[in-house]
C-alpha cells in the first residue's frame, strides 16, 4: 500500500509551509506529495496568505526535493489551456527528473471562478476528454513529427510537440465518482483512477465499473492503480485525536465515519479494508499543512507497520 500526503494549500499555506511538508514527507519515506489547484479558500478564516499556483509550487519542489512522486489532485480543465498545460508538466517534470504525475477534472467550485474571472461552462466533462486526449496525444508525438487536432473545444495546429518529460508516460490521473463516463475515461486515459472522500460502501462498486470499462476496452484491468483520498486525523491518544479534529473544524467521530482518523490502530484497520476491495494507495490529506508531527506519528505508526 502507498501512502501518499495530500494538502490543501488554499486553505492557507504558503510556499514555504508546503516546502517544509513535501521536505518532511520525503525525509519519511511517503510515496508522494501532492497538493490541490484551488485558488480560493473555501469556507470562513483567515484568506491569508493568499493561494498559490499549483505548477509554480510544484516546479519549486521539484528542485527542493529528490525521491519523493509529485502532482496535483486534481487540476481543473477550466484553468489552463492543453497546449500550455502540456508544456508546463513536462518542464516540472524534467525538473524533478521525472517525478510527476498529473492529476485532471473537470473543476467544479463556481465561486472560484466568478473570482478569477474564468469561464465555468455548465458541461465540461468533453472539455476534459478533449484535454486528456491532446495531452496524452502531445506527449506521445515522435521528436521530428507534428500534432494537430480539431476537437469541439480545442484546435491545434502543427504543434511540434516539445517539450518531452522525463518519464514515457506520465503518469494521469483520473478521478470521480460518475457511473458511466468516469470509468470509460479512466479506462482510456489513466494509470490511475482516483475516488475523493467517497461514501466507503460506494467504493467497491465503483472499482467493479473501472474494470468493467476497461475490460471493454480490451485493456488489463489490473494495469489501472486504485487509489483513495481521506482525510487523516491520527492521534497517539483521544485527546490528540481531538486537538487535531478541533484544528482543522471537524469532530472526530465524523472523521472516523468518511475519513482515516483515530489510533493508529484504528487507520491501519481503515487501510487493510481498503486493500481487501481492491485498493492500493490512499491519499492523506492533512489539512494543517504546520503539524508536521502528524507526518511523524504517521509515519512511524501506520505506514512503518503496513509492511
Amino acid at each position: 500500500m502507498d501512502l501518499r500526503i495530500f494538502t490543501e494549500p488554499q486553505q492557507g499555506a504558503s510556499y514555504d509551509d508546503q516546502l517544509a511538508m513535501a521536505q518532511r514527507a520525503e525525509e519519511l519515506g511517503f510515496d508522494a506529495f501532492f497538493r490541490s489547484d484551488h485558488y480560493l479558500r473555501m469556507g470562513d478564516g483567515d484568506p491569508l496568505p493568499g493561494p498559490t499556483d499549483a505548477w509554480t509550487t510544484l516546479a519549486g519542489l521539484a528542485r527542493e526535493t529528490s525521491r519523493i512522486r509529485l502532482g496535483t489532485l486534481v487540476s481543473s480543465a477550466t484553468f489552463r489551456h492543453p497546449g500550455v498545460l502540456a508544456v508546463q508538466v513536462a518542464q516540472v517534470d524534467q525538473m524533478s527528473g521525472g517525478r510527476v504525475e498529473l492529476g485532471l477534472g473537470t473543476g467544479w467550485f463556481a465561486e472560484e471562478h466568478a473570482m478569477l474571472g474564468v469561464p465555468f461552462p455548465e458541461k465540461r466533462f468533453g472539455m476534459l476528454e478533449e484535454q486528456l486526449e491532446i495531452l496524452t496525444g502531445l506527449w506521445s508525438t515522435p521528436v521530428g513529427e507534428r500534432y494537430s487536432f480539431d476537437g469541439a473545444h480545442y484546435q491545434l495546429a502543427h504543434n511540434p510537440a516539445l517539450p518531452k518529460p522525463a518519464q514515457s508516460p506520465v503518469p494521469v490521473i483520473v478521478g470521480g465518482n460518475g457511473p458511466r463516463r468516469t470509468p470509460r475515461l479512466a479506462a482510456r486515459f489513466a494509470s490511475e483512477y482516483n475516488q475523493s472522500f467517497p461514501e466507503k460502501e460506494a467504493i467497491a462498486p465503483q472499482i467493479a465499473r473501472v474494470r468493467a470499462a476497461c475490460e471493454e476496452a480490451g485493456r488489463d484491468p489490473g494495469s489501472i492503480t486504485y487509489s483513495i483520498a481521506f482525510v487523516a486525523c491520527v492521534g497517539s491518544d483521544e485527546a490528540e485525536v481531538q486537538r487535531r479534529a478541533d484544528a482543522i473544524g471537524r469532530e472526530p467521530a465524523e472523521l472516523r465515519e468518511h475519513g482515516l482518523a483515530g489510533s493508529p490502530a484504528e487507520v491501519l484497520d481503515g487501510i487493510a479494508a481498503l486493500a481487501e476491495i481492491g485498493v492500493t494507495r490512499v491519499y492523506l490529506q492533512c489539512l494543517d499543512i504546520t503539524d508536521l508531527e502528524h507526518l511523524d506519528l504517521i509515519a512511524s505508526e501506520v505506514m512503518a507497520k503496513l509492511g
